[in-house]
C-alpha cells in the first residue's frame, strides 16, 4: 500500500511552522509527503513524482520558479477560503486544478470576530496587563471600556464568515447593519434581524463597530481608506479578519492618532508581521492578532481533511469538491 501512496509536496512537517503533528498524521495517511526543503535539495529526485501541492498559511508559495519544477502536479489543495496568494489563470494553464476550503473555516472566523470586537470595547488586554503588574498595588476606576449589548454593528461582507458574525451578534441584542455586493433573502436578514445598507457610506456612519469580512479581490483592495475612516464615528471601533491589503493602513494610524475613530483590533496587517517600528504596534488602541482567525484544532483538523479530500479527487480524475473556478 505505501508504494500506492501519492506524492506530495508540504512546506515543512513540525517546527514552529510546519503542520503539527496530528495533522501531519492525517496527510501521511494518504500521501508520500516531502518538504519543500528536500525538494529544492534534490529536485530531480522529487520533482517528478510529486502531483499535489499543498498550501498551508500560504506556503509553499505556488510560485511559477516551483512550480516548473513538478512537471506531474495535478492539484494545488490549499487551507483556508482566500485565494488571493493564488495566480489561479496561471496555475490552470499548466493543466493544474487548484481548490480551497470553503465553509470549514467560518465558525472559527466569526468567533475570533466577536472575540477582538469584544476585547478591544472592555480593553481586556489593558485590564489583563494591569493585573499581572508586579507595580500593581491598586486596581484603577479609570479603565472604561464601551457596551457591546445594544450598540450597532455594522458587517462589510455578508458571505458565510459574516452571516456567522451577524448571528453572534444577535446573541449580544446588537443591531445590524450590513453592507455586500448583493444583498441576502429576507428570510436571512429575519433570521439575525440584519438591515441591509445599499451603501458603504451608509454603514460607516451608523455603525458603532465596523466589521471586515471580504474576500481580498482587486476591488476590495484599499476598500477602508481616508475617506471611509472619516465617515465612522470618532466613538467607532474597526475590525478586520478579512485581508491587511483591505485596509489602508497608513489612513488607519492616522485616524487612530486623531481620534478620527475609537479603536482597531486587526487580526491581519500588510505584511505580516508588520515591521517591528511600525506605528501600528505602538498604539494603545490598537489590538492586533498574528492571523489566527482559523487557529482551532478542530477547524485545522477539518481544513486538512478537506485538502486531502481535494487532492486525492484531482489525482484520481474525478470532480474535485472545491475546485476554484473563476467566473
Amino acid at each position: 500500500m505505501e508504494e500506492e501512496k501519492t506524492w506530495a509536496l508540504v512546506s515543512e512537517l513540525g517546527g514552529e511552522f510546519g503542520y503539527l503533528e496530528e495533522l501531519s498524521d492525517i496527510l501521511k495517511q494518504h500521501f508520500h509527503l516531502v518538504s519543500h526543503r528536500d525538494l529544492l535539495r534534490n529536485p530531480a529526485l522529487y520533482g517528478p513524482k510529486i502531483q499535489v501541492l499543498l498550501i498551508w498559511k500560504y506556503f509553499p508559495a505556488a510560485e511559477p520558479s516551483l512550480l516548473r519544477l513538478l512537471p506531474s502536479l495535478k492539484v494545488v489543495a490549499s487551507g483556508g477560503v482566500g485565494i488571493d496568494h493564488l495566480d489561479v489563470p496561471f496555475i490552470n494553464s499548466l493543466g493544474v486544478k487548484v481548490a480551497n476550503t470553503p465553509g470549514v473555516v467560518s465558525n472559527a472566523s466569526a468567533d475570533l470576530a466577536m472575540g477582538l470586537l469584544l476585547a478591544s470595547a472592555r480593553k481586556v488586554l489593558e485590564g489583563h496587563q494591569i493585573a499581572v503588574d508586579p507595580k500593581t498595588i491598586n486596581l484603577p476606576q479609570s479603565l472604561m471600556g464601551v457596551e457591546v449589548t445594544g450598540s450597532t454593528v455594522g458587517i462589510v461582507g455578508m458571505g458565510e464568515i459574516g452571516y456567522k458574525i451577524a448571528q453572534r451578534s444577535k446573541g449580544f441584542e446588537m443591531k445590524i447593519l450590513y453592507h455586500n455586493r448583493t444583498r441576502r433573502c429576507v428570510a436571512d436578514e429575519r433570521a439575525v434581524g440584519a438591515s441591509y445598507c445599499q451603501s458603504l457610506e451608509e454603514l460607516l456612519r451608523r455603525s458603532d463597530f465596523v466589521v471586515i469580512a471580504v474576500r481580498l479581490t482587486p476591488a476590495t483592495v484599499g476598500l477602508i481608506g481616508h475617506t471611509e475612516l472619516s465617515l465612522m464615528k470618532p466613538t467607532a471601533t474597526l475590525v478586520n479578519i478579512s485581508r491587511g491589503q483591505v485596509v489602508v493602513q497608513d489612513a488607519l494610524v492616522e485616524a487612530l492618532q486623531s481620534g478620527g475613530i475609537r479603536a482597531a483590533a486587526l487580526d491581519v496587517t500588510h505584511p505580516e508581521p508588520l515591521p517591528r517600528d511600525h506605528p501600528l504596534l505602538s498604539l494603545p488602541n490598537v489590538l492586533i492578532t498574528p492571523h489566527i482567525g482559523i487557529n482551532t484544532y478542530d477547524t485545522a483538523r477539518a481544513i486538512v481533511q478537506r485538502m486531502v479530500a481535494n487532492a486525492v479527487a484531482a489525482v484520481k480524475g474525478r470532480p474535485v469538491p472545491n475546485e476554484v473556478k473563476l467566473q
